[in-house]
């Protein structure tokens, strides 16, 4: 990096460290940085991959025993249950790849979410999905350990650059999951001639999706084996580890040696600071949002227009949600930078905060003028066009506290587990989101609460909560320069 002289002005709520020498643009270490990008497909594209059959999976294996109107309740619960597995572990995966390193954390969460999707695929009774998905949450600590190599692999000048391109790989395989899912469902059925005669995809007919999800996991566990670096400094061989038994995962001794040299994780208590605590609570809650949308958003589409939905088959399902990962892609790369550089990072993610409030309100809006001119009316469809576009909106919010986050932690050897501590409030908020916004949404429709949109209602409730925390607790400016960063 090089020096300019210019200063910054500076106000009580100005960190202090970014006032002085301002760092000219460094550029990313791009191979590595790729890889990660490539690794971080996996986890979008195996989720997303069931979101547009997982209502007819639900209603066929026969659990909700002939009654569309709670398959939201068993959706809900399914997806809910990876969460709250999620929950358990990933603080532990994230604090356990500050010591052994990261890569070893992600080699067994990809090899956790390959077997879990194979097994989904050949789950035949709502107990073998749950299992199948609470097996992927338990193992998959990938999502927080990644951020930490991405935060590692930047620095204070090209930090808000790393983010906008790791939305790329989360909305490639956004896009590429209900598309493969939503179009390879029931083979058998859809393609006879190529299918029809197959009697395992006829006995398995969601298999096909899930097991194409599961072989790009196993491909990339492979280019991680062969090409990944590790960033964490001196890691701990596993093996040692657990011979010597030796206590770091839990030490409390001498923090504050540890802070001063930026090579020794900190204690749980230590990193658990008021930033790091409200930079967590408010990444919980944009979570909370997004999950609750994601959970309602598919099971809407598919349920019929008299009971408050839109009666779309899987594969449009999975081309509106592939739409929205593309467009999602273009807007993190062409425009988040540019927002995030302008607005800061507070702003910015307020900002997508607010777009959560046209998402919500237009549902009813959406089954209303699909009721007066059929599911395949040109204002639906500008409807439908219109939430994807908000909904885009509302990820911006992402990046900018994925760097307040990044900007939070206490030094550089405890990313990973300020990285976990703030994945695990999202998974407890994602393990409550989905059931609760979905059985709400069922309750909604069927005892006909405001219309069967009290569901609408309380999730806009959320969103305004959301918004007044943010704009109360979050730092003013989450740009500052993190003192444990080595240029």
């Amino acid at each position: 990096m090089t020096i300019a002289t210019k200063a910054r002005p500076v106000d009580e709520e100005t960190p202090l460290l970014t006032n002085g020498p301002v760092f000219q643009r460094t550029p990313l270490p791009w191979f590595q940085f790729s890889i990660l990008l490539f690794l971080h497909m996996a986890e979008p594209l195996t989720s997303h991959v069931i979101y547009p059959f997982a209502p007819e999976l639900i209603r066929n294996i026969g659990i909700t025993n002939g009654n569309e109107k709670k398959t939201g309740y068993y959706v809900g619960l399914m997806q809910s249950m990876f969460y709250l597995a999620e929950a358990v572990t990933i603080f532990q995966w994230s604090r356990l790849s500050d010591h052994i390193g990261r890569k070893p954390v992600i080699l067994i969460g990809l090899t956790g979410l390959s077997v879990s999707m194979y097994t989904f695929g050949l789950s035949t009774t709502f107990l073998g999905l749950v299992l199948s998905r609470c097996f992927n949450g338990a193992l998959n600590g990938n999502i927080g350990v990644i951020k930490c190599m991405i935060a590692e692999l930047a620095d204070p000048t090209n930090i808000a650059e790393a983010f906008a391109y790791a939305p790329i790989a989360f909305s490639t395989g956004a896009t590429l999951g209900p598309l493969i899912g939503g179009s390879l469902s029931r083979p058998a059925d859809q393609f006879p001639w190529l299918f029809g005669s197959n009697p395992f995809l006829k006995k398995y007919p969601y298999f096909l999706p899930c097991a194409i999800s599961a072989t790009f996991t196993v491909l990339s566990l492979i280019l991680a084996l062969a090409y990944l670096k590790e960033t964490v400094k001196n890691p701990i061989p596993l093996s040692h580890l657990i011979a010597k038994k030796k206590p770091t995962l839990h030490t409390d001794d001498s923090p504050k040696a540890a802070l001063e040299t930026n090579e020794a994780p900190l204690p749980i208590r230590a990193v658990m600071t008021p930033k790091v605590l409200v930079a967590a609570g408010n990444y919980a809650m944009l979570s909370l949002i997004d999950i609750a949308y994601r959970a309602i958003q598919p099971v809407f589409f598919s349920t019929s227009i008299a009971d408050g939905g839109l009666s779309l088959s899987p594969p449009a399902i999975g081309v509106i949600l592939c739409m929205y990962g593309l467009l999602n892609g273009l807007l993190q790369v062409f425009c988040f930078a540019r927002i995030h550089n302008r607005w800061g990072s507070r702003n910015t993610f307020c900002l997508g905060i607010l777009a959560a409030i046209p998402v919500f309100t237009l549902f009813p809006v959406m089954n209303w003028l699909a009721k007066k001119e059929g599911a395949c009316g040109i204002l639906v469809w500008f409807a439908v066009g219109a939430q994807l576009g908000f909904s885009v909106s509302m990820n911006i919010a992402y990046g900018a506290i994925f760097i307040i986050i990044a900007d939070a932690s206490p030094n550089r050897a405890s990313l990973g587990a300020t990285n976990g501590l703030s994945q695990t409030t999202v998974s407890v908020m994602c393990a409550i989101g989905p059931a609760t916004a979905n059985s709400l949404y069922s309750l909604s429709i069927e005892k006909g609460y405001l219309g069967g949109n009290l569901v609408y209602l309380v999730l806009i409730g959320v969103v305004g909560m959301t918004y007044w925390i943010a704009l109360l607790l979050l730092p003013r400016d989450g740009n500052s320069r993190r003192s444990w960063h080595k240029g």
